[in-house]
């Protein structure tokens, strides 16, 4: 692919947030193929929506023929970022974050191509667990200054909670970072966060002092839900994960199915591949035939992050809950669910198959959990309270919470079971 300038495209679909010198980043991109990181700690073993933006980004430079270089967090993994946070990360055992690692990683190669040298991902805990601490404050150390440090927000907002020693070394490492990044890779654009501002600065400030070079960075915007005031990708029942294991495919699909209306444009352009031209159609679209860009929204995100196959499935299910979209409009609008074989017949509801004993030992508030429409039984007697509990599109009566669950399979083996408007799960009795 020819090289394009990658920061004039990320300027256009709304990445960019904060940027330390914006002449300077677009005069370097204009001019060379740019090498550019993003780091991601292994907190867990998946990825979530919340990480999609900066791979995203990550993805638009691999597009536009620069060098993105996806670093994994396993040295600053066992400091913890306190930016965002209110209190202290748990602490990790080396056992959990290499397994974290091993989790994340075919996760951040579906976002960069590795091949032929186009991308790296790396480990910072190569260079990290190697230190000598007395070598590193020295060398290192030396260039912070500690009441420059406290100025950053992902400090001053713990101070009052407390933070710890070991939180408070996390910026210098993650400037460390940048340092050997641009050192041995010749690095010199970091991206992250709007929470990582202060941590970005300082390692370019490092970089300056270390080497007399230049180098930049860019952050991107926190994004809210505008109908919860929450992080975007967080939900009753928890952060929408990547890993279908943590949140099943269909119910990824679902999670983008249901965004705002309002948000649809800038999701679009944020989260998808489409050309700006066909997400400022989408958003043109009013009344019910916003639930059609909504879809494609749906269908898109959940192809970069599943694959076609899984996404035309997860189409074809929402489909035969909810109906079919007008086909003419989506082959109008995105080829790709067409050319993915998603206007074929619609598929089964996800199902969860439980046996008859399983079945005879639940009440109906933990047959909920057990289809993860619920994430405890308490939510679930409460959704059943209030009304918004349904079987087989019968809504259920508030006394019903305590029922059998096996009282809904004497004639039949399976029931369908609903959550609100949206969220269905179909449960099926072993035979």
């Amino acid at each position: 692919m020819t090289r394009q300038n990658a920061h004039l495209i990320l300027q256009e679909r709304g990445f960019n947030y904060q940027v330390t010198d914006e002449e300077g980043l677009l005069e370097l991109f204009s001019r060379e193929e740019v090498t550019a990181y993003i780091g991601f700690d292994a907190t867990a073993d998946s990825l979530h929506v919340g990480h999609l933006l900066p791979l995203m980004a990550l993805s638009w430079l691999s597009r536009c023929g620069h060098k993105p270089i996806a670093l994994l967090g396993g040295g600053t993994s066992m400091v913890g970022d306190p930016s965002g946070r209110k209190e202290a990360r748990k602490i990790l055992s080396l056992e959990d974050i290499s397994a974290n690692a091993k989790g994340i990683g075919p996760q951040l190669k579906l976002f960069i191509d590795l091949s032929e040298g186009k991308g790296l991902m790396c480990d910072n805990s190569q260079w990290l667990a190697q230190l000598n601490y007395v070598s590193f404050i020295r060398d290192i150390g030396r260039h912070f200054s500690v009441n420059r440090m406290l100025t950053a927000e992902s400090y001053k907002s713990r101070l009052e909670t407390g933070l710890s020693f070991l939180e408070f070394n996390y910026m210098v490492m993650q400037a460390y970072d940048f340092l050997v990044l641009y050192k041995e890779h010749g690095c010199r654009l970091q991206l992250g966060g709007q929470d990582q501002w202060g941590n970005i600065v300082a390692g370019i400030e490092l970089i300056r002092r270390e080497t007399g070079g230049s180098a930049f960075g860019v952050t991107m915007p926190l994004l809210i839900d505008p109908r919860t005031g929450e992080k975007f990708g967080k939900t009753n029942q928890g952060a929408v994960w990547l890993s279908k294991e943590r949140t099943p495919v269909y119910d990824f699909y679902q999670f983008w199915r249901n965004v705002d209306d309002q948000e649809t444009f800038r999701l679009l352009c944020l989260f998808t591949f489409l050309p700006l031209e066909e997400c400022r159609y989408l958003s043109t679209l009013e009344g019910n035939l916003v639930n059609r860009a909504k879809e494609i929204l749906a269908f898109e995100v959940t192809s970069i992050c599943h694959g076609h196959a899984q996404a035309s499935e997860a189409f074809l299910a929402s489909a035969g809950a909810f109906g079919y979209s007008d086909p003419e409009l989506i082959a109008k609008t995105s080829s790709r669910i067409v050319e993915a074989g998603a206007l074929g017949k619609p598929q089964e509801l996800p199902t969860v198959t439980l046996t008859r004993e399983q079945l005879a030992s639940s009440d109906l508030a933990t047959l909920f959990v057990l289809a993860s429409l619920a994430s405890t039984k308490g939510e679930a007697r409460r959704l059943i309270r209030q009304g918004g509990a349904y079987a087989n599109d019968m809504v259920l009566p508030q006394d019903a919470e305590k029922s059998s669950a096996l009282d809904f399979f004497l004639n039949s083996d399976s029931i369908t079971l609903r959550a609100g408007k949206k969220r269905y799960k179909t449960i099926k009795a072993a035979p």
